[in-house]
Order: C-alpha cells, then structure tokens, then sequence
C-alpha cells in the first residue's frame, strides 16, 4: 500500500503561477508571454510584480512562439502560456521551425490540457499535444501530477537548456508530492514498491494509479507505481528495473493512446525485453463537454479501470 497523503486538492496551473512568480525573483533572464488568457494561466503575479518582463500578446499564438523565440536568442529565458490545443496544434509549424529546429531555450506552457478542462467540450480537449511534442527532435516533455510538483518543474525547467513543453492542468486535484522533494528532469520516481505488475502513470493519473495499488493490496496484487513527469527523455533504466521485476506493465495517461506515454513505454519494451502491456487512455476518440468526474470515468481513465487493466494484464504474464 502506498504511503502518499493528501496534502490538500490543488489546481496544477496554480503550480506553474507561483513557480513562475518565485523564479521572478530568482532569475532576471525569465520573461513570461501570455495570449490574452493571465488569469487562466495563473499569471497575474508576475505581471503584478515583474511588469517590465511580462508581456500580453493578446489572442494571437503563433506571434508569440515567434516572439518567444526572439527573447532567447537575446538571452532570455522565455514562459510561453496559453491552453494546451493552442500552445501546440494551433502553433505547430512556429514551434517546429522557430523553437525546436533553432533550439531556442524557450519554455511552452500548456494549462486546460485533456478531458479534465471539462465543460469546455472536445475542441478545447486536446489530447494529442504529447505525441506532437515529443515527436520533435530535441523537445523535452514534461508533465507532472499536482500542484507542488507542477511548481519544482515550473522552476527546474529554467536552469535546463533547450525548449521544454510543461503540461498542466485547470481542475483541483489532489496534491500529494511533499513540497521540498526534488524534482530531476528525465528521472522518474518510484511511488510504491511491488512484485506483481508495475503501473507507470503520468499527470493527473499518478494519484489514480495509487489508488489503484491500494485496491489491488486489498485484493492480493502487489503494484509497483512509477511516477512518470518527464515523458521525453523517458527514465528507461527505471522502468525497465520495474518490469523485469513484475514482468507485465499497465501505462495510465490523460493523452491519446496513439502517440503517448504508453506508446513510448511499448516502444521501449519492444526493444529491450518484450512483456505484456495494456494502456488506461483514450482509445481514438474525441472529448466531449462534461465536468472532470464524468469524462474521466466515460473515458476509462478513473481507478477502477486501472484496476481492471491490471488484473487483465495479470493474465498475460
């Protein structure tokens, strides 16, 4: 059984808002871009605070990447922000050519990202942004599971250098990653320690995947749950420990089945030691309007369907 508590139930845009504010402090090179949407963003303290380097673009995305990309060649450290379907879909060819291909130290920030923006409905849902991301040569992805771990990679990202796509998210959701742990990017972390199958869960999955292993330790199924925040590069020595030791894997993500995490970890498993694997995400289909609760259990992506897909994968082994 895994030992995390509630903290308390944050928003993770939150996370990114007061991590973006402390590095205003910290580091003068950080510079934040935002498309006309501050306060979704969680940005209003350091436009507050740090007027001279905030910077309101207003409703047009791909002449902020462009924008973007010009403040790093001149040294700064920008924060992009908007929802996760226009900091990438609307955006791709800018980011392609102006950020990624130059490798330009700019920072995306995506917030509203999967079905848990809710009532907003499936053309604000995007659940393809990780494929597109990771797809680029040199695009780190990072996307982490509450509010204080969404705030220590909100801040780790600056000392990084090379572009970096942050996913987060609008909805409160329970916040369980002691505040002063130390986030590493491209290190996975081991939540709960198990023999029988391994869980790798990313974003806001990670607290359902824990919530699965305990229904399993009832159940007699030991899980081993693998917290994955930095989807590319992928912690392959980890996982890789893991799923020799349990032999099969269940992968969970808020994310298109197609061109995901899980897709990372099949691709892994197909090259270094092939085992049986199911996926808990969206199987080829759009989002729909719906509160959070909802979507995530019309979707397969609440507990019990991690559960289910655990035992299902039990019988491959």
């Amino acid at each position: 059984m895994h030992t995390y508590k509630v903290i308390d139930y944050r928003d993770t845009r939150s996370g990114f808002g007061d991590g973006l504010k402390e590095l205003g402090h910290s580091n003068p090179a950080v510079v934040a871009l935002v498309a006309d949407l501050t306060g979704s963003l969680k940005m209003e303290a350091f436009a507050e605070e740090f007027p001279e380097r905030f910077y309101q673009m207003g409703i047009s995305e791909a002449n902020m990447m462009g924008v973007a990309a010009g403040l790093a060649t001149g040294g700064f450290i920008p924060y992009t922000g908007t929802f996760a379907n226009f900091s990438t879909g609307r955006v791709y060819d800018q980011i392609r050519q102006s950020i990624a291909y130059s490798e330009k130290n700019v920072k995306i920030c995506a917030s509203h990202a999967g079905v848990t923006l809710g009532e907003d409905g499936a053309t604000h849902q995007i659940l393809e942004d990780i494929g597109l991301m990771k797809m680029l040569p040199g695009l780190t992805v990072i996307n982490p599971c509450d509010y204080n771990q969404t705030k220590m990679a909100t801040i780790a990202i600056a000392d990084y250098q090379g572009p970096v796509y942050l996913r987060f998210g609008r909805p409160k959701v329970a916040n369980f990653i002691p505040y002063n742990s130390e986030f590493i990017i491209g290190k996975g972390i081991l939540m709960t320690e198990g023999t029988d199958v391994t869980i790798v869960a990313t974003g806001h999955l990670v607290w359902k995947a824990l919530e699965a292993a305990n229904e399993l330790h009832l159940q007699g199924i030991e899980a081993e749950v693998i917290n994955i925040h930095t989807i590319k590069p992928l912690d392959t020595e980890l996982l890789l420990k893991s799923i020799r030791k349990t032999g099969c894997v269940v992968t969970a993500e808020e994310h298109q089945r197609n061109g995901g995490l899980g897709d990372s970890v099949a691709q892994m498993l197909s090259l270094e030691y092939p085992a049986p694997m199911e996926y808990v995400a969206v199987n080829d289909q759009f989002g729909q309007s719906g509160t959070p609760e909802e979507l995530m259990q019309v979707y397969g992506l609440d507990t019990e369907h991690i559960v289910l897909a655990a035992k299902k994968v039990l019988l491959r082994k």
